[in-house]
């Protein structure tokens, strides 16, 4: 029986079909070999037919020739044609529509026969999803002695969406955001711009997108993915130059067949491609970003990271996404940046995934969390993935089945790191790490010096040649055996070179090489006290093995005498974590071991040396930083520099220092909003300013502090008169602590929890505070999630307040049933000045209440209900209380749905109301011609 399908309502055969549509045929097979070559894997066609259609001059002549002999086959090569331009999606798209047109549904004969993808572009597309699928399923350990597979470990970390000052505009949950329309900066920019801290999951995060992408779960659209790491390009000579087309292949994936088609799709494709790169702070350049020339041709051969920088510039490939990290800091222009984002590592919820995959006995996992909520501060450091792996991985390789001494005990980051060493040492040196008879620390260290000292000359001589990636060479002349790196902390990577005939190696964190150099710094023999004190005050050039320290490390450690030239100021990072070991070596808690290692008076030194430098860094940066003279006190906005100098210090647990630092601060009022203040950090904050008796005002709006920062603040609560903590992802659990401590003291005037996790139970213990403390006369506590139970608790205590002057509660909700309350409490009122109930689901029946208790209120001046569904009841409602009150002098009613006729009632009494001077009636339902009208009083804003 003759095969057929159905064409718009009536029956044709598979060759008629061939006959009708030959035009669309002819004009839309651009690639005519995958069907030839699976017309002739299948027998349809022969050799001959092949041969035949070849000697063709043109595309179109081909398909031509190819319908005729299909025509002189029959029905079922003809059907088998179709088959292979359905199976074949990617090289036949745009022929899809066609086949929807004609309904086409293949029969059931055919679906067992394989059609071939044998076009070249399809081809290359598939083999970087099956290399990279490969690449990105198993994550290799950082202890480099067993591969895990990804998904085992993956755990999710926070992801915010900033905008070009740095305000949070909500959270990422989904990779796919990344690309999204939201959020967006410069829409003439391809770039997505992420940063993060070092070891909070930049690289893993690129691994999950990799991973995800190469299984066809995540940006579907994109038909090529090429991974860079940004340090790679740090290979290459001053003189290298490289075409874009070998930048792609050569350090990706290279083609099958013919490079020069497939890069010529890419070319006319761009929109399917995506760059990850990783790192971009780990670039070394010694010019302007600007100084870099910028090309737009793809065939002229570039320095790699000219290349790069075009790429970014969207001067090459203009249309394709880019995914660009770099460590909190990294500057790039906004017009290279279409997004930015920002990673804050673990949150309590994602910390708690971790440890479920991380160990699967529950008892183990059970201990080990029920400890580290005895330690805040331990706990604060497994909010960065790294230090969490490290924490986890020292507990798993513990001497003993019960917890490591140190998990017990108050820790800097530079314990950790030492336990880590320990506990690599003790894994290479036996079989079982767990045993007892695992050598005690001192002794570990004393038999592991000389490696160590190794090791650390290695990292020492990467800070001096300004990289993270070592040669076979450079580490054979390190004196770096085999043995040595079987340790575990160097690791072999790619082959940089493209050339794959000589191993490369790097570090297995760039941490870990900041550590190496610090404990060379502090335990070489020939850095005397002297050549310590000069890497700080410059007063001599200090030497190590015969090689002077260069001007990159001088520079950092001195910067005012060694002023950086690099825009990107990359090793900036990677010394600020050198200097930080450096002074966590040098604390007294490391002295024991330092002391078996190193002459005591040499240690002794270089700790009066850095605590001394620490103390004068302090004084003069602050020093230098313009001061405002308010009714509060002396304002200083310190600069994120600031938050460094304090991890320092609190690294070195050097009370005296701590003290010297806070004398050395002379200002009652900190400003520290948008200086990336971690919940670690807040340790080191309190540990500094405790010192401070005289009453302090502190800002800290929109960092990432929490409750475990909040926890480890409470030493410096008792003197403080303004806190401020807005957009800091504080829950209820951290404003019980913060309410509970400001109430003993009773000093707090202003309190900032706006933009928070708060919810009704945190509401609650904020109205214990209004009612308890006289001295609170400003509280901000817009965009939670408090209802109109929260609100109800606030606006009693409100009501009892004989001292609350400004109430910010914008964005929560409320509702009516929460605005009766605040009606209750401003009746009669006599402190409050300013409310805010902007943006809280009020309608025309909750502002009636408002009105009224406003004919009774003599102190509110500026009321706020922008973002709200009042209506013209409502404003008729104001209107009549505008008649009555002689108080308030500023009404927002923003945004809401007030039309002409509601307006009308606003501006009649203002004729007798000679006291407000402001409605704001902006984006409502008045047209623009009504508004001209209104507007004839000066006090009416539309």
């Amino acid at each position: 029986m003759e095969q057929v399908v159905v064409h718009k309502q009536r029956v044709i055969s598979y060759l008629d079909l061939l006959v009708v549509h030959r035009v669309k045929l002819v004009n839309g097979i651009k690639n005519i070999e995958c069907i030839l070559d699976n017309l002739l894997h299948l027998g349809y066609f022969m050799p001959e037919d092949i041969e035949l259609v070849q000697h063709s001059a043109t595309r179109h002549d081909k398909v031509r020739k190819t319908l005729n002999i299909i025509s002189a086959k029959g029905e079922e090569c003809a059907e088998f044609f179709l088959y292979i331009l359905n199976c074949a999606k990617e090289i036949y798209s745009d022929l899809h529509p066609w086949l929807r047109e004609i309904h086409y549904s293949p029969s059931d004969c055919l679906m067992n026969k394989p059609v071939l993808i044998t076009d070249a572009v399809c081809q290359y597309a598939e083999k970087l999803r099956v290399e990279m699928q490969r690449d990105t399923r198993f994550t290799l350990s950082y202890a480099q002695k067993e591969d895990t597979l990804f998904e085992d470990m993956y755990t999710d970390s926070l992801l915010e969406l900033v905008n070009s000052t740095n305000e949070i505009l909500g959270s990422i949950s989904n990779l796919e955001d990344l690309f999204s329309d939201t959020g967006i900066i410069n829409e003439d920019a391809e770039t997505v711009f992420v940063t993060g801290d070092a070891g909070v999951g930049k690289t893993i995060l690129l691994q999950r997108l990799q991973n995800l992408w190469s299984k066809g779960e995540l940006c579907t659209g994109v038909k090529f993915l090429f991974k860079f790491r940004c340090r790679m390009f740090n290979s290459f000579r001053e003189e290298d130059k490289i075409c874009l087309r070998n930048l792609l292949f050569k350090y990706n994936c290279y083609p099958d067949k013919d490079p020069n088609e497939i890069f010529s799709y890419i070319q006319q494709h761009p929109d399917s491609v995506l760059f990850t790169l990783d790192g971009f702070d780990e670039i070394n350049i010694d010019c302007h970003l600007s100084d870099i020339p910028i090309i737009s041709s793809p065939f002229d051969p570039l320095h790699p990271v000219a290349l790069l920088m075009s790429l970014l510039h969207g001067k090459l490939l203009k249309g394709s996404k880019k995914l660009l990290t770099a460590r909190t800091g990294t500057e790039l222009p906004l017009r290279m940046v279409r997004k930015r984002v920002t990673l804050k590592g673990f949150s309590k919820d994602h910390l708690l995934q971790y440890s479920k995959k991380f160990f699967k006995n529950e008892t183990q996992r059970s201990l080990v969390l029920a400890q580290l909520e005895t330690n805040p501060h331990l706990s604060n450091l497994c909010s960065v993935p790294l230090f969490c792996w490290i924490i986890f991985k020292c507990y798993d390789c513990s001497q003993s089945n019960c917890s490591p001494q140190w998990l017990s005990h108050s820790v800097i980051l530079t314990d950790i790191y030492l336990v880590m060493i320990e506990v690599f040492l003790n894994h290479s040196s036996q079989a079982n790490p767990n045993k007892k008879s695992a050598q005690s620390r001192v002794n570990l260290f004393k038999t592991k010096k000389e490696i160590l000292m190794r090791i650390g000359k290695l990292a020492l001589k990467g800070i001096e040649n300004r990289n993270f990636a070592f040669s076979q060479g450079t580490v054979t002349a390190a004196n770096i055996s085999e043995e040595d790196l079987q340790l575990g902390f160097i690791k072999t990577v790619g082959h940089y070179n493209g050339l794959g005939n000589q191993s490369t190696y790097e570090y297995i964190h760039i941490t870990l090489q900041s550590f190496f150099t610090a404990f060379l710094l502090v335990l070489d023999d020939e850095i005397c006290p002297s050549d310590f004190l000069a890497l700080f005050k410059n007063n001599n050039v200090p030497k190590l093995s015969n090689n002077k320290l260069s001007d990159s490390v001088l520079a950092f450690l001195s910067p005012t005498k060694y002023p950086s030239t690099h825009i990107l100021k990359p090793f900036s990072k990677h010394l600020q974590f050198t200097m930080l070991f450096l002074c966590g070596l040098l604390s007294n808690s490391n002295t024991d071991l330092l002391l078996n290692l190193t002459s005591p008076a040499t240690i002794k030194k270089k700790q009066s040396v850095l605590a001394s430098y620490l103390s004068n860094c302090m004084k003069t940066h602050l020093k230098k930083l313009p001061r405002l003279h308010l009714e509060d006190g002396c304002k200083v906005h310190v600069l994120p520099c600031f938050v460094w100098l304090i991890r320092y210090i609190f690294e070195m647990q050097n009370g005296a220092t701590a003290k010297l630092a806070a004398k050395g601060i002379r200002a009652d009022y900190i400003k520290l909003n948008y200086c990336n203040v971690s919940s670690v950090d807040c340790g080191a904050l309190a540990f500094i300013l405790h010192h401070i008796r005289t009453p302090l005002a502190l800002e800290m709006d929109n960092n990432n502090i929490d409750d475990y920062g909040l926890k480890k603040m409470v030493s410096c609560f008792s003197h403080l008169t303004v806190l401020r903590l807005s957009a800091n992802q504080i829950t209820d659990q951290g404003v019980h602590i913060l309410v509970e401590e400001l109430k003993k003291h009773q000093k707090i005037r202003i309190l900032g929890l706006y933009k928070n996790y708060i919810s009704d139970v945190g509401a609650r213990d904020v109205a214990e505070l209004i009612e308890a403390c006289s001295s609170l006369v400003n509280l901000r506590m817009g965009a939670n999630m408090i209802t109109h139970e929260g609100g109800t608790c606030l606006a009693k205590a409100i009501q009892k307040s004989k001292t609350i002057e400004d109430i910010g509660f914008w964005g929560n909700q409320i509702g009516d049933r929460g605005v009766v309350a605040f009606a209750e409490a401003l009746e009669n009122h006599q402190s409050l000045k300013n409310l805010s109930l902007a943006a809280n689901q009020i309608s025309s029946e909750g502002s009636k209440h408002l009105a009224k208790a406003l004919c009774k209120n003599s102190s509110l001046k500026i009321l706020w209900l922008t973002q709200n569904d009042l209506d013209d009841a409502s404003a008729e409602s104001f209107g009549e209380m505008l008649r009555v009150n002689t108080s308030l002098e500023k009404l927002w009613l923003i945004q809401n749905k007030i039309t002409t006729h509601g307006a009308t009632y606003l501006l009649q009494p203002l004729r007798e109301n000679t006291t407000i001077n402001e409605i704001c009636l902006k984006d409502n339902w008045i047209p623009p011609n009504d508004a001209s009208h209104l507007m004839k009083d000066k006090r009416i804003i539309i």
